[in-house]
C-alpha cells in the first residue's frame, strides 16, 4: 500500500488499514518537531516494513520520509491519546506485532546493527513470549550550554549504573508482587526525582507487542494482560531490549518547573553513548537471552 496522509485515526482505520498487514509495524508518536526524521529513519533502518507517524500538522517531513510512512493527524499530548490510538490498532490488527515509541527515541535490540527487527521477533515469538520489557534509557547532551534543550545526537550520554528494580505489588492478591513483574528505575527520572511525578518514575515499558483480540494498552505503559508486563518465561530469560530516549532530558530542560534549577546532567557515571547494542549489553541494559 502507498504511503500517504490521513486526516484523523478514523480516517486511518477506514481507509488504511491494509497497512497494517505487514508487520511488525512501528508507530511513531510525535509530541514535539525535535528529532522527528532520525526517530523515523532508524525504525526504518531495523527493518519495520510498515511505519505510522502520529503527528500535528505541524511537522514537515523530507520528501523520502514523506513517502516511506503513513502519517496521521493526531494530537498526541491529548488525554489517553497513545493509548486510545495504540488500542485502536490492537483492535484493528491482531496477531501483528507492533512497536511504539515517541520522537527522540530510538530503539535498540541485541545485534540490531545486523539482524532485521524481523528476525529477533521470528526468534521471540519462537519461546513463546508475545511482548518483551523495553528499558528506557536516558539519554542527554554533554554541554547544556551548547544543547539548551538538551539534545544532541553527536554528544549523547547515559549514565552507565544507577539501575535498579522493586518489587510490584499486585493490588487484587493482597499487594503481595506479581510473578516476574519489577518496577525499574534509574537515570534522569532517579537522579532528578524531585521533578517528576511518582507516576512517572518508571523506566519499563513494554515496547514491543502482538496484538490479540481483547489487549489493552494502560496508562504507566503496562498491559491488561499480566503475562504481557513480564520480564521473562518461567524457565529462562528472555530477550529484553532498551528504548535509548531524550524524552526526559527534554522535557526537564524546556519545563518551567525544573529548567532553571538543572544545569548539567553529567555526573561520575556518565559515559558517551556509542549508539551500539553491545554498549548497552555490556552495561547490562538488555538481555540477549538465548539469542546467540
Amino acid at each position: 500500500m502507498t504511503p500517504q496522509r490521513y486526516d484523523g485515526l478514523a480516517e486511518f482505520l477506514d481507509r488504511g488499514k491494509t497497512a497494517l498487514a505487514k508487520g511488525p509495524v512501528a508507530l511513531v508518536m510525535v509530541e514535539d518537531l525535535t528529532e522527528v526524521d532520525t526517530t523515523i529513519r532508524h525504525q526504518a533502518q531495523l527493518g519495520f516494513p510498515t511505519i505510522v507517524v502520529f503527528a500535528p500538522d505541524a511537522l514537515e517531513l523530507p520528501d523520502d520520509l514523506a513517502a516511506r510512512v503513513h502519517r496521521v493527524r493526531h494530537d498526541t499530548k491529548a488525554d489517553n491519546a497513545v493509548p486510545n490510538a495504540v488500542n485502536a490498532l490492537i483492535a484493528a490488527a491482531p496477531g501483528v506485532w507492533f512497536s511504539y515509541c515517541y520522537n527522540a527515541e530510538y530503539l535498540f535490540y541485541p545485534f540490531c546493527e545486523t539482524r532485521s527487527i524481523g528476525e529477533m521477533l521470528a526468534f521471540h515469538a519462537e519461546e513463546r513470549r508475545d511482548a518483551m520489557l523495553c528499558y528506557v534509557i536516558d539519554l542527554y547532551a554533554g554541554d547544556l550550554d551548547r544543547f539548551p534543550d538538551a539534545v544532541s545526537l553527536e554528544t549523547a550520554m547515559i549514565d552507565r549504573s544507577g539501575y535498579y528494580a522493586l518489587a510490584r505489588p499486585d493490588p487484587a492478591n493482597g499487594n503481595h508482587p506479581f510473578e516476574r513483574q519489577l518496577d525499574f528505575h534509574g537515570g534522569l527520572r532517579w537522579r532528578f526525582e524531585e521533578h517528576i511525578p511518582k507516576a512517572s518514575r518508571r523506566i519499563d515499558r513494554i515496547g514491543l507487542f502482538r496484538a490479540k483480540p481483547g489487549l489493552r494498552l494502560l496508562e504507566g505503559h503496562q498491559f491488561n494482560d499480566p503475562e504481557y508486563n513480564t520480564y521473562s518465561c518461567p524457565w529462562h530469560h528472555n530477550l529484553t531490549a532498551a528504548i535509548c530516549s531524550f524524552r526526559t532530558a527534554k522535557a526537564l530542560k524546556t519545563n518551567a518547573g525544573s529548567m532553571f534549577d538543572i544545569h548539567d546532567f553529567k555526573w561520575h557515571n556518565s559515559v558517551r553513548f556509542d549508539w551500539s547494542s553491545q554498549q548497552l549489553m555490556n552495561l547490562g541494559l538488555m538481555e540477549p537471552g538465548q539469542w546467540f
